[in-house]
């Protein structure tokens, strides 16, 4: 009698135990690591792909762990069945089927980045943008016309017009889908600039105030004296003087320039030309960043008029406030650039002693 009562006291248990038998098994299949993973592995997500396919996926890169089962019951706990979500995916060494299928869940793709940097022109983001890994080219034969329209603002130069900043992308995203989202980005911070600029400044529009920033931009790469450029071009903007800067030549030059700025080029007309001409130029010259934007709006108070590099390899700039004091500069520049070159010359027999 009584060892048929321990009979069925196994038979009621032994659904239980195989229950938690099956739990132990789920469990720890899910939280272990996965073995043998590859640094590289990644796994892309199609549309339309079944959660079989997924695993086929899986297993063709080399996940071997698990029964496909085992798989199927841990996707329902996760919530995965039928929310995989596209895209490509990095099967990092360490992680566990849970964690890979509630990654796959939320859409934690690998991301690309590509970086807009301060100071490039039009055509250098052309360049970076044919170059950059994963992303789908849409404007590689599109002219500037062209892809302006693509991004809706057909009949706008380019030029200035995208936020240097680092911008992320998924595999087979467009080229067309981030120069968008840098547009964007570079109207929404132009207008909030604007919006809070210094008052009484020379500028009519936020399109006046991004030219001069690209200008400020390519004039220094020193930060604290971005504000002292962008003060000596608004005095002579409000006097009515003309800006005078090289950088806007150069880029008016276009192709025709070699990296040597003549007396020919000084005096040959041109709309970019602010030796010959007054005012700002009729588009940007480069790619602002925020700081010379904010340089642009908010000036540093000041006299100066005139700015000269001081050629010492530092990158600064010595002010001046009259054209005397301005050509005392130029000279000091000129000594230290000749002293550079003669310091950087190799030793000849003649100069030996």
């Amino acid at each position: 009698m009584k060892k048929g009562r321990r009979t069925g006291l196994l038979l009621l248990l032994l659904p239980l135990l195989l229950v938690l038998a099956g739990y132990y098994r789920l469990h720890h299949f899910a939280t272990t690591a996965l073995p043998n993973l590859r640094a590289d592995t990644q796994v892309q997500v199609e549309r339309g792909d079944s959660f079989r396919s997924v695993l086929g996926k899986l297993r063709a890169a080399g996940v071997d762990a698990g029964h496909d089962l085992e798989w199927m019951l841990l996707a329902r706990k996760v919530g995965a069945v039928g929310k995989i979500q596209v895209g490509e995916y990095a099967l990092t060494p360490g992680i566990s089927p849970q964690a890979l299928l509630i990654k796959m869940r939320d859409g934690k793709v690998v991301r690309y980045q590509f970086t807009l940097v301060e100071g490039w022109r039009m055509r250098d983001v052309r360049r970076a943008l044919q170059g950059a890994a994963h992303l789908q080219q849409e404007t590689a034969q599109m002219s500037d016309a062209e892809l302006m329209a693509a991004i809706g603002r057909a009949g706008q130069h380019p030029e200035g017009r995208f936020l240097p900043e680092t911008y992320q992308y998924n595999r087979g995203d467009s080229d067309i889908s981030v120069l968008k989202r840098a547009y964007q980005a570079m109207e929404k911070e132009l207008q909030a600039v604007w919006a809070g600029r210094e008052p009484g400044l020379p500028l009519k529009t936020p399109d006046e105030l991004l030219t001069l920033a690209s200008i400020v931009e390519k004039e220094t790469g020193v930060a604290d004296e971005r504000a002292q450029i962008a003060g000596v071009f608004v005095r002579r903007l409000h006097i009515g003087m003309r800006l005078e800067t090289d950088p806007t030549i150069i880029y008016g030059l276009g192709d025709a320039w070699n990296g040597d700025l003549t007396w020919a080029h000084l005096r040959t007309d041109g709309p970019y030309n602010t030796r010959t001409r007054a005012g700002l130029p009729p588009t940007p010259i480069a790619m602002p960043g925020r700081d010379s934007l904010q340089a642009a709006a908010h000036p540093a108070a000041g006299d100066a008029l005139f700015f000269v590099a001081v050629g010492d390899g530092s990158g600064r700039s010595r002010f001046a406030r009259t054209y005397a004091e301005h050509q005392r500069n130029v000279a000091a520049y000129l000594a230290n650039r000749r002293a550079a070159q003669s310091t950087a010359m190799p030793a000849t027999e003649s100069s030996r002693p």
